[in-house]
């Protein structure tokens, strides 16, 4: 990894951003820290720096507004930091029957999973495939694998984004550049413990953030891919592709039906 260079890590004030950031940090990688949590990114960069002997620059910014990605795009030019790893993995879901959950709410989340991630790839991506090791490492879920009811706009944003990514590896491997498309299941961060889906038994527990970034690093170290922590996960993705869907949908339907 280019010693000169950033990784730039959206989400990265708690859960799987934080772990990143601390992970690369003990790389001794420059990070900048992109969140809306202004008070948690300052806390957590002066940290790091001061442990690691690293640059570590918060950027407060909510990227589920239009055309927020762009004016980050437009900050990281000002500041003339080189990107050398993108982690995409700010977003957020909502469950309960689509037709009742509130049109403002799952258009934020649309712009957020999806038009966020690909604003931003697109702004980055002419000056990284011009630096030798550079990398992307976009999170997705292995919700992405199938459609799943009463999380149903949650699911469809990480599928698109486990496709373009996957695809997005084919057209930058002529430039060397890294992409790992991260598909994580349940993990105990404030999305699950805390957060729209609550505490849940979902089969195997949840993971740890930790597990899941250590998953995408070791992968990023040897050339990027398709990356499904857990045994337990990567069999169920597996075990999908050879029933009906109408089976598969109808058993993440349950699995995710509010209680």
């Amino acid at each position: 990894m280019n010693a000169g260079g950033y990784a730039l890590i959206t989400g990265a004030s708690s859960g799987i951003g934080e772990c990143f950031a601390r992970a690369l940090a003990a790389r001794k990688q420059n990070l900048i820290l992109v969140a809306r949590s202004t008070d948690k990114l300052e806390k957590l960069a002066a940290e790091l720096s001061a442990t690691h002997g690293i640059q570590a620059e918060p950027i407060s910014l909510d990227l589920s507004e239009s055309g927020a990605a762009s004016r980050l795009a437009q900050e990281v030019q000002r500041r003339a930091a080189k990107i050398t790893l993108l982690v995409n993995n700010a977003a957020f879901g909502a469950r309960g029957e689509f037709w009742r959950l509130p049109l403002d709410r799952q258009m934020e989340m649309l712009r957020l999973n999806v038009e966020a991630v690909v604003e931003l790839t697109h702004h980055l991506l002419p000056s990284m495939t011009a630096q030798p090791g550079s990398a992307i490492i976009n999170v997705s879920s292995t919700a992405g694998f199938q459609p799943v009811p009463y999380t149903a706009v949650y699911a469809a944003t990480k599928a698109f984004i486990s496709s373009f990514s996957m695809a997005l590896r084919e057209e930058a491997r002529e430039y060397g550049l890294r992409v790992v498309t991260l598909c994580p299941g349940g993990t105990r961060t404030n999305f699950f413990v805390a957060g729209e889906y609550g505490s849940r038994s979902l089969p195997g527990g949840l993971q740890e953030p930790e597990e899941v970034v250590r998953a995408a690093l070791k992968s990023l170290d040897r050339g990027g891919g398709l990356v499904i922590p857990r045994a337990l996960n990567k069999l169920s993705a597996f075990v999908q592709r050879f029933l009906p869907q109408s089976v598969v949908t109808r058993i993440a339907g349950n699995v995710f039906r509010p209680r």
